[in-house]
């Protein structure tokens, strides 16, 4: 059974944007402050995390590069469902990493897991497809 809900065009533009910048602040943060960064996996309890999947100067590097390009196409409304998918993808190993298990970042956490809701938003509803065929 399908359920038709009417949402308002400008609120999901509102939304994309509003969340992609997280997503160029983070990614220009990681490469221009790559040492502040370095630092934040160093002392996190579960870096070992970061280490399953490379050297950490070159996980930040590379996943700076993603979230700016990711973040601007999710911007733009460019293949907004793979960008979604890519930045999960970034941001559920940097939250592992940096954010869980560390008592004084539950906020951060928990901002994490509402961006996280975000983009499976527009992972499941595939709200591109949907806005240009109702133009």
């Amino acid at each position: 059974m399908t359920t038709t809900i009417s949402i308002n065009r400008r609120s999901i533009h509102l939304l994309r944007i509003l969340v992609s910048g997280i997503f160029i602040v983070a990614g220009s943060t990681h490469l221009f402050q790559l040492e502040k960064t370095v630092k934040k996996i160093e002392n996190a309890n579960f870096k070992g995390i970061a280490y399953l999947f490379g050297e950490p100067h070159w996980l930040i590097i590379a996943s700076g590069l993603v979230m700016l390009v990711a973040g601007l196409l999710f911007l733009l409304g460019k293949k907004t469902k793979l960008m979604a998918i890519i930045l999960i993808s970034i941001l559920i190993p940097i939250t592992l990493t940096v954010q869980v298990g560390q008592i004084t970042t539950l906020g951060p956490l928990f901002k994490n897991i509402a961006i996280l809701g975000t983009l499976l938003f527009f992972v499941i509803n595939d709200i591109n497809s949907q806005l240009n065929n109702s133009k």
